[in-house]
């Protein structure tokens, strides 16, 4: 992957997080109430931004 695509998807990965995650309620809920680890099992398995965030991961790989 050369470096202008790299840039792009961590630059997307970086606008998903601050339009949707930042200050999100069910995340700071479920924080609250099962703990960090579920919260943010929750994020990366069942949200779909989360899921988004994921596959620009795997393509950075």
């Amino acid at each position: 992957m050369n470096y202008p695509e790299r840039k792009e998807l961590l630059h997307q990965v970086e606008s998903l997080m601050l339009q949707y995650c930042d200050g999100c309620f069910l995340h700071r809920h479920l924080k609250k109430e099962s703990g960090r680890r579920a919260a943010h099992r929750f994020c990366i398995t069942q949200c779909t931004i989360g899921e988004k965030i994921k596959q620009c991961g795997e393509k950075l790989s």
